[in-house]
């Protein structure tokens, strides 16, 4: 359990104001402020301080953010941990981005079971920005990341390379041949929300091309991934995915790949878990686990 003054810190951090972690605290904001001045006094040095009229904390601030976050997230999963021992079970709380979690975990996770079957398994599906957060925060033990991470900040394996793909209706012009990337622009753009990890690989990839999602006739954007492709089937549009995520619809005749010329994208899914966590055995445990399953299960053929 971290002191109060440390959580106070850890408030201001996230929030970066002192009016409003006072709010968010129920405390007074000379209290907020006599935390965190607290802090510095036994720390001997300054932990926040303002650049241009915002809050910014100092590297020694930023290193002791870490340090907190670590220690309360560990906190967490150690509670976690004697709760499932009077089941005689194994608490294994994680989080997978969607295409991770409704295409590729569903033929992994029976394997991992046949492996592990002790275990007690939550995976929760969401967009990388709010798993990660949830990360930082002890929620998850760890996440399963198709998007970009910034690996500094985080222990980061990869655990599979995915092909990354344009999709159209199977009777679209766009199957007789092989197009170059420009000629999509013509063509409506349904694809994710931001903050989604598909959706962030997808304008890195625009950016290499020198064009942005505006630059294509009209853009969609649909939180769903299942609603994505019904209306690119129905040619409403096209749209660019893990071609993992439509391999059903494919082999089925109702997608077709869009053959780009010179166009051969393969992304990392990356399993991520906080730095220096004093659990790290444990999720290296579980990293190998995910691969030996996920290999059981690619062996079986999709």
């Amino acid at each position: 359990m971290l002191d109060y003054r440390h959580e106070t810190f850890l408030a201001l951090c996230a929030i970066g104001s002192y009016t409003k972690t006072a709010q968010h605290l129920h405390l007074s904001q000379p209290a907020v402020t006599q935390h965190i001045q607290f802090l510095e006094a036994q720390y001997k040095c300054q932990l926040v301080r303002y650049e241009n009229k915002q809050l910014a904390l100092t590297p020694a601030g930023e290193e002791l953010r870490g340090l907190l976050t670590r220690i309360a997230a560990d906190a967490q999963r150690f509670r976690r941990s004697l709760d499932s021992r009077e089941y005689q079970r194994e608490e294994l709380v994680f989080g997978a981005t969607l295409s991770i979690g409704e295409y590729f975990m569903p033929r992994v996770i029976p394997e991992m079971l046949k492996e592990s079957p002790r275990l007690n398994i939550h995976m929760e599906v969401g967009n990388s920005r709010v798993l990660l957060e949830k990360l930082r925060q002890g929620e998850l033990d760890f996440a399963l990341i198709e998007g970009v991470i910034d690996k500094s900040k985080y222990h980061s394996l990869v655990f599979s390379l995915e092909r990354f793909v344009g999709i159209c209706a199977p009777g679209s012009e766009l199957t007789r041949g092989t197009v170059d990337f420009q000629a999509l622009l013509k063509y409506p753009l349904i694809l994710r929300e931001q903050g989604s990890g598909t959706r962030e690989i997808f304008e890195n990839i625009l950016k290499a091309y020198n064009f942005s999602t505006s630059s294509f006739a009209s853009v969609m954007e649909i939180g769903n991934m299942a609603a994505i492709k019904e209306l690119v089937a129905k040619g409403l549009g096209i749209s660019f995915m893990y071609e993992i995520a439509a391999h059903k619809e494919i082999q089925q005749g109702n997608l077709a790949v869009i053959q780009i010329a010179c166009f051969d994208v393969q992304r990392e899914f990356n399993f991520v878990f906080l730095q220096d966590s004093a659990f790290t055995h444990k999720y290296l445990d579980y990293y190998r686990l995910l691969k030996d399953a996920s290999k059981r299960a690619s062996s079986g053929g999709r």
